[in-house]
């Protein structure tokens, strides 16, 4: 997408790469922030309480996300050691990604509706699309993230609602066997036409098209 905005429309390129920066830095900084509030400092100390998208950064990551459309920032470390509850702490510090993206996606999309329903907006520029590209990318960013599968945020819920030793066998089995399914879906998705995603991309437009009262995809297919 990014490759493809960039040679057709350069000024709509650098408002999905100012979105794409502004989602991943929020949602690597409330990792941080929970883990503070939970008693740990360690991403403080390691330079990731901030709002600078530099420090948040994988390049490699970064890089495969402007080539083809998926990519990853830097891991937000924490101690368990340190946290007050550690089992359900290791929770909140996970889901407080997916969550600020999600309130992220909210904000921007019922801003949008705002703009258009007092005609303070009546054209696609590029605010408004910055908008959108902040809403899709923001419920993607928060559905893919709640997948319980290592080394995504959802693998955290897993194993402490499934702690007790009779789910020993599954919780090995996603361990070891869901970071594996999860590359061949996206290898698939990079190198087919195949939605494979589609249980996150279908709820993200859903909620798109609920907040900003409107078509999402038609916003998109109006661009490409």
């Amino acid at each position: 997408m990014f490759l493809t905005l960039l040679t057709s429309h350069p000024s709509f390129a650098l408002a999905w790469l100012l979105a794409i920066l502004f989602s991943l830095t929020i949602h690597e900084f409330s990792h941080a922030l929970v883990g503070k509030w939970r008693g740990d400092r360690t991403a403080e100390r390691d330079g990731r309480l901030t709002l600078n998208p530099l420090a948040h950064l994988d390049w490699f990551g970064f890089g495969a996300m402007l080539l083809l459309g998926f990519g990853w920032a830097k891991p937000v470390p924490y101690n368990p050691y340190n946290l007050r509850d550690p089992k359900w702490d290791a929770v909140r510090i996970g889901l407080a990604g997916p969550l600020s993206n999600l309130f992220v996606a909210i904000f921007a999309g019922l801003l949008l509706r705002f703009l258009f329903a007092t005609t303070i907006i009546t054209t696609l520029n590029l605010f408004v699309l910055f908008l959108i590209f902040l809403v899709i990318f923001n419920l993607s960013l928060a559905f893919f993230n709640i997948i319980p599968i290592h080394p995504l945020d959802g693998s955290k819920l897993l194993p402490a609602i499934f702690s007790d030793p009779k789910y020993r066998t599954m919780r090995e089995f996603v361990a070891l066997r869901g970071p594996q399914i999860l590359m061949i879906l996206i290898f698939v998705s990079l190198l087919t036409n195949l939605n494979v995603f589609f249980f996150i991309s279908t709820p993200a437009f859903a909620l798109c098209d609920a907040l900003i009262g409107g078509s999402c995809t038609g916003v998109l297919y109006s661009i490409f």
